[in-house]
């Protein structure tokens, strides 16, 4: 099921005794195209204090209204680490707020999420026993003695920074990036919408995130393994009307790229359109 930017912020997020706040950015992981966290902001009763929820604790939701519901309670949340949001959310932050949830780490796998695709494959075991592995993690990380060391950029970016980014073809410029589209089962990024209104008609394409070389986060640009030429003949994207899978294959046949649905878990398939 895939959801716009725009879907997406402005969301209300549930816990499980009452509402946390609205969703206002996400923070994704620009070398895997997963989003790690949502930027929530919670209002009057925690002083508009932004926070942190990653897609572990979301739970079930048929998405037909604005709410995302969550498996942790607000007290959880109120205790949180906090973050600045106008820095970069380090791998150090990072640690510091899987342990304080009792989560484990989604980077020491294959996969997306771990060794998972979905993100609440991480968020197995009762209270009791995230908290027992909460406390055995933080009594680990405190006598490592790697951890005062400078830790790898995860390269986690906020995805309203990458809007208005401007996108270049192999052979030119094309655009600016309008928004993303988000898997919200394995919360992947799938595609970025590129306005082409500076250069061709004014019409929007979906890219496939696979031809993405590179985002220069320096000069607030994207460049694609594409010319011009191939999405200027691409299928156009109508904001307006759900992407269905029909039109992804179009999307996928046109830039000659294998569909990502074809390795997904058959429950994900099901439900993505």
């Amino acid at each position: 099921m895939l959801r716009t930017l725009d879907e997406l912020e402005g969301c209300t997020v549930r816990a499980t005794d009452g509402d946390v706040g609205l969703v206002k950015d996400l923070y994704f992981d620009d070398k895997a195209w997963v989003v790690r966290y949502l930027v929530v902001e919670t209002g009057t009763w925690l002083a508009n204090r932004q926070v942190l929820i990653s897609p572990i604790s979301i739970g079930r939701s048929d998405w037909l209204d604005d709410i995302i519901p969550v498996t942790i309670t607000k007290d959880q949340v109120k205790h949180s680490p906090d973050i600045d949001t106008h820095k970069p959310v380090s791998r150090q932050h990072e640690t510091d707020y899987l342990a304080y949830y009792g989560y484990p780490d989604y980077w020491g796998g294959a996969d997306a999420w771990g060794e998972g695709a979905f993100p609440s494959s991480l968020a197995t075991g009762s209270r009791s026993e995230q908290d027992a592995f909460r406390v055995a993690r933080e009594s680990a990380h405190a006598h490592d003695e790697m951890a005062n060391r400078p830790r790898r950029d995860p390269h986690l970016r906020s995805a309203d920074a990458a809007a208005d980014y401007h996108v270049h073809a192999s052979n030119g410029d094309i655009g600016h990036v309008e928004g993303l589209l988000v898997d919200v089962h394995t919360w992947a990024v799938r595609y970025i919408i590129v306005n082409t209104s500076n250069w061709w008609m004014g019409h929007q394409v979906a890219i496939p995130v696979g031809l993405i070389e590179r985002m220069n986060w320096l000069d607030a640009t994207v460049s694609l393994a594409l010319t011009r030429e191939a999405v200027k003949a691409a299928p156009p994207y109508d904001a307006k009307a759900r992407l269905d899978r029909r039109q992804e294959i179009s999307i996928h046949r046109h830039y000659d790229r294998p569909g990502y649905w074809n390795d997904a878990p058959t429950h994900a398939r099901d439900g993505s359109e």
